[in-house]
């Protein structure tokens, strides 16, 4: 694994934005100097390092349900601040196994020694667009020799094609509180890999989203009832809005993309759990829902609010370093991981996104930043597989 530069293409900001990636100006906040996609830079991996990747995220992927299925077993709801209300819901979504589409770790690698999870975006999971085509089609332009772990956008449209789902078509949802654009165009290519595996589909707004008091179903703005829903709205939201008894009373006659069992996957109490279920994993690093316990006086601790997002509220304590983030999030609890840092590459320091799609690892996107939390500010680069 090694960081290379490259010069970027001639008109490459209209070249991205007609493959999707529109919000690349407005993804960072204002003032910053680099580019939110930046294909200056990449990373170079060779094939055993993408296939040892492989294996490791399938493993990772097998121990998440695994653990799943012992919160739902142990009856551990609390630890991950999920509401009392909701805990029949998720439990028969785990035993029903509804269908689920896909997923993103965040690793820490550095090409010496084993991944190390970060967490799970399990639930609402973003960075889809550059990571499936973008970054592809630049793979094509610029290194038509080399390869690419991504095979996210093939796998996308066979895991439709397998699904049985309700009656009708699948309604794709994304909410207007997005402001840069992401989400919907997130929203907008699942809708498209769908159509392309035959499916029919409706978009439409989280906010747009009617119930029929009469017949009990949620409907869209022409009154269609929703059967399938896939949606880009994290399920604490759902849980947390007016219309969430109607959820709970709808769980075993709609199907949900991705379904009420993702809280257990999208929560950062996994990671403790992971560390009680699998202690010493080589792929894991220590946490613990109870505090730092020894992490406090050897090597320094993450913080990290269990629902939080985009790096927000979280406080990195380790010796010589104290770096804490703004943010909302924290009062559903913290989870506290080993402070290991993100390696350093020129100065710049990637987390690796490995997606899922089904059961199966997919594909590569990476997220790079010059700080030690990688938040709205970081950037992606694009990667290619050589010799």
């Amino acid at each position: 694994m090694r960081r290379e530069t490259s010069p970027p293409r001639d008109g490459w900001a209209g070249i991205v934005e007609s493959q999707g990636l529109a919000y690349h100006r407005s993804a960072h906040p204002e003032g910053l100097d680099r580019p939110y996609w930046d294909e200056g830079v990449h990373y170079v991996f060779t094939l055993d390092e993408v296939l040892g990747l492989e294996d490791q995220v399938e493993e990772l992927h097998r121990m998440c349900l695994a653990a799943a299925d012992h919160i739902v077993t142990r009856n551990r709801f609390a630890d991950l601040a999920i509401p009392p209300q909701w805990h029949a819901a998720v439990a028969e979504s785990w035993r029903r196994r509804d269908p689920h589409l896909f997923g993103r770790f965040d690793l820490r690698y550095d090409g010496t020694g084993p991944a190390k999870l970060l967490e799970y975006n399990a639930d609402t999971p973003t960075s889809l667009v550059e990571s499936s085509i973008v970054q592809w089609f630049w793979l094509r332009d610029v290194f038509p020799d080399d390869d690419q772990w991504n095979s996210v956008h093939e796998r996308l449209i066979d895991r439709w094609r397998s699904l049985t789902l309700q009656t009708g078509p699948v309604h794709f949802a994304w909410t207007n509180a997005d402001e840069t654009g992401e989400e919907a165009m997130t929203v907008g290519y699942l809708q498209e890999t769908a159509e392309q595996a035959g499916l029919k589909t409706v978009a439409v707004a989280m906010e747009d989203i009617g119930w029929d008091a009469l017949n009990r179903r949620f409907v869209d703005i022409e009154h269609r009832v929703m059967r399938t829903v896939c949606k880009l709205y994290p399920w604490e939201w759902i849980a947390a809005e007016p219309f969430a008894p109607h959820a709970l009373a709808q769980r075993a006659s709609m199907t949900w993309i991705e379904p009420p069992w993702k809280m257990l996957l999208s929560n950062k109490a996994l990671l403790a759990i992971l560390w009680e279920l699998y202690p010493g994993h080589p792929n894991l690093l220590p946490a613990y829902l109870d505090g730092p316990r020894e992490l406090a006086g050897t090597t320094g601790y993450v913080r990290k609010p269990l629902l939080g997002r985009e790096g927000a509220s979280m406080r990195v304590v380790a010796p010589g370093v104290e770096v804490e983030t703004e943010g909302g999030y924290g009062a559903e609890g913290f989870v506290f991981q080993r402070f290991e840092p993100l390696p350093d590459f020129d100065g710049w320091r990637p987390v690796l996104g490995a997606w899922m799609v089904a059961d199966e690892a997919a594909g590569l996107g990476i997220r790079e930043t010059s700080g030690l939390i990688t938040d709205d500010t970081s950037s992606f680069v694009p990667h290619r597989i050589h010799g």
